[in-house]
């Protein structure tokens, strides 16, 4: 029966194809994360299966991640856009500014506070994905 078909066995009885995966995204596609004076929009609606997670964020004036040190077995960079970010990785703290970076092993707990009177906008990504 396949003779007359253009297809490999594995091919007629695989699950059918669910269409390419999406490769450009307008700014309103980017998935909402956040809340409480920091956004978080990512790049990709479903992460699962993915090695690394892009986000465009923004932390309004006095935002703050916490006084809880947040800690995941990723690796996260970013580069300021935008304003400053005060970034505290381990016993290490630095005010970032427009074009300043930072990259460390997520597993070293870590902060973000925008103390500025103004927002701060970063692009980072992690590996992989941690939430």
């Amino acid at each position: 029966m396949l003779d007359g078909l253009p297809l490999a066995l594995g091919e007629f009885f695989a699950a059918p194809s669910q269409g390419r995966p999406q490769v450009f995204f307008g700014g309103d596609e980017l998935v909402e994360l956040g809340g409480a004076g920091i956004s978080y929009r990512q790049v990709g609606r479903d992460m699962a299966g993915r090695a690394i997670q892009i986000l465009h964020e923004r932390y309004a004036a006095g935002a703050d991640t916490g006084s809880a040190m947040l800690q995941h077995d990723s690796e996260e960079g970013g580069v300021i856009l935008r304003g400053n970010l005060e970034v505290t990785v381990g016993d290490q703290r630095r005010v970032l500014g427009p074009g300043d970076a930072y990259y460390f092993d997520s597993r070293t707990p870590h902060r973000f506070r925008n103390f500025g009177d103004e927002e701060c906008e970063v692009v980072s990504a992690c590996t992989p994905p941690s939430f």
